[in-house]
């Protein structure tokens, strides 16, 4: 691929302008640990929904994206579309909740939540399990995608690309703290969605492809279309529809899709100005997430059945790429290849923006772990506002250091996506509930968090070698039920056999977030006195289905245009518009 003078000069100058949004955020953000990590709590919803938006739209995504188009068609993005669940229950139930909470971190919750030992010791633990270990993962899977990009597009090995990427990333994050990754998000944001669609446009221009109608005429590329899958085959459908959406939004655990808000969703709702800015923030985020983005992603994955049908395809396309990195999700960035002087500039800037946004929150969030929930609790809680900034900055070189390490052993960011839904299955429902449910205690979550471990390295490990329990190859979905229901048994028995957490702390907390009273009624009712917030939970979950609706319904109403479908597309339109005249009304109603 030709990349000439005007492409670097437009790759040097999104390097340059990120280098100086973190420059230009230092002094401020030096200025306290609150600073660093929160930005004061006065940040804009339409600022944080904007990072969120950066973030999510990793580099590894359209990677991501297109292996799945590739192997299980348009349906096959359900395993990340049922989502849309989660966040729209973060949107209009736990938003408000966690800025509320006033906490620091969504670590700090569990003294505020819980008491003791138990408490103390899930915050220790969880900050260096999710703040080091499960960060790092996140982020080696983003700089997978970017080795790939390097290598396909630039010809670069897997060391240069993570020094190139790295490096910058990491200065502006130390630098600027969390307004730096904001604002850098922000300029990120625009670059990567034009990237994308520019991409997108010009893929269906190739001789090959000829244009759009053309693309979806194609026999291999027709099979592919659907947005609901094959219901004849069992196996089809219940890993790609059914399992997401029935289980796997509410039961299982990941960055960016916690049920109940947690990670860097939550470190921004704690940024925002005030409730209404933390609900506007995660309603925009859901919005942009899944009904504006996908498609760009969509019709270049299709694009690429045509043009690399195989991977052997790819394989003789790009000798040069390692066997161990070679998939269906190379064929994004091979598509890519055929940009033009200018728009490859643009494109190779949007994918390094997509990594970038990525990782700099990762490394945000997971330094604010570092600090607040271990060093700061548990090693020097006399350490000053200037030494924890220091901390921090030190943390985020070392978790950038870690995770490119990682990298280089990595083969597949759906090997990884899997992997990690399955260490955090079970564990989803606590997340739900423990705001709302006065019976959840620390032991709760520890026995939670210890048995979807087990179960995970026992499906992923062991099984596998002894053969205890028959799961056929094309039945793998079963791993994740199995998961699900030994842990939400076991964590529910362990509720049930241990004491529930002391009157004071359930009171202070209930005070402090005003959760609805109905799962608090038994402690309430010990307290005639203590006054019970009847709440608008129904009304909540109610925007929350509007919601889904609205954004499915403006998801499918853009897929049934492109693919000439101009009724249903109209249809879908019509149902989107309606919701998000409900919705904006609900929030514009709001203090």
């Amino acid at each position: 691929m030709n990349v000439t003078a005007l492409d670097w000069g437009i790759i040097a100058a999104f390097f340059i302008i990120s280098l100086l949004i973190g420059l230009f955020t230092a002094k401020s953000a030096g200025s306290s640990a609150k600073e660093f990590f929160l930005s004061g709590r006065n940040m804009p919803w339409w600022l944080l929904g904007v990072s969120m938006v950066a973030t999510t739209f990793s580099a590894d995504t359209p990677n991501l994206v297109t292996d799945i188009v590739r192997k299980n068609g348009v349906a096959g993005n359900w395993a990340w579309w049922a989502f849309l669940l989660t966040g729209m229950l973060t949107v209009f139930v736990y938003a408000k909740l966690w800025r509320r909470s006033e906490v620091t971190t969504d670590l700090e919750f569990y003294e505020l939540r819980y008491s003791g030992k138990g408490a103390a010791f899930l915050r220790a633990f969880r900050a260096i399990y999710l703040g080091v270990f499960f960060n790092v993962v996140i982020m080696a899977t983003v700089s997978l995608a970017a080795i790939k990009i390097g290598g396909v597009m630039l010809g670069l090995s897997p060391v240069q690309t993570l020094l190139i990427a790295s490096v910058v990333t990491v200065v502006y994050s130390s630098l600027g703290g969390l307004k730096g990754v904001l604002l850098t998000d922000f300029f990120q944001f625009f670059i990567a969605m034009a990237g994308s669609f520019g991409a997108a446009y010009y893929v269906l221009d190739l001789p090959e492809i000829g244009s759009l109608s053309n693309l979806l005429a194609h026999d291999v590329v027709a099979t592919k279309l659907d947005f609901i899958p094959d219901f004849t085959d069992p196996n089809v459908y219940i890993p790609i529809f059914i399992l997401p959406i029935a289980i796997q939004w509410w039961a299982t655990w990941y960055p960016g899709a916690e049920p109940g808000g947690g990670g860097y969703i939550a470190q921004r709702m704690l940024s925002a100005k005030d409730e209404k800015n933390a609900i506007g923030a995660t309603l925009f985020f859901n919005i942009a997430h899944y009904a504006l983005r996908p498609w760009p992603w969509i019709i270049i994955a299709l694009s690429s059945l045509v043009i690399f049908p195989n991977i052997s395809d790819l394989q003789e396309a790009f000798p040069n790429i390692p066997v161990d990195k070679l998939g269906d999700d190379l064929a994004y960035s091979a598509m890519l290849t055929y940009l033009p002087t200018g728009l490859i500039g643009i494109v190779l800037a949007s994918l390094i923006a997509a990594v970038m946004s990525t990782l700099s929150t990762h490394l945000n969030w997971g330094s604010s772990y570092v600090v607040n929930d271990f060093y700061l609790r548990f090693i020097k809680p006399e350490a000053s506002d200037k030494e924890l900034v220091a901390v921090g900055r030190i943390s985020t070189v070392l978790l950038m250091v870690l995770s490119a390490l990682l990298a280089l052993a990595l083969s597949s960011a759906l090997d990884a996506f899997q992997i990690l839904l399955q260490i955090g299955a079970g564990t989803g429902l606590i997340f739900i509930l423990r705001w709302f449910w006065w019976r959840i205690n620390a032991y709760t979550e520890i026995s939670a968090m210890a048995i979807s471990f087990v179960v995970a390295i026992f499906f992923e490990v062991i099984n596998p070698k002894i053969g205890l329990i028959d799961i056929p190859a094309d039945q793998s979905y079963l791993k994740l039920i199995y998961s699900v229901s030994i842990t939400t048994i076991g964590w529910l028995i362990v509720t049930f056999l241990t004491q529930p957490e002391k009157d004071e702390v359930l009171l202070a907390f209930y005070r402090k977030v005003t959760p609805a009273s109905m799962g608090w009624k038994k402690v309430l009712d010990r307290y005639p006195s203590e006054k019970e917030e009847k709440g608008t939970l129904g009304k909540e979950i109610g925007l929350m289905i509007t919601g889904t609706f609205m954004v499915y319904s403006a998801l499918f109403s853009t897929g049934f245009f492109i693919y000439g479908k101009m009724m249903p597309g109209f249809m879908a339109a019509a149902i989107a518009l309606v919701g998000g005249i409900i919705i904006i009304s609900s929030w514009k109603k709001l203090k």
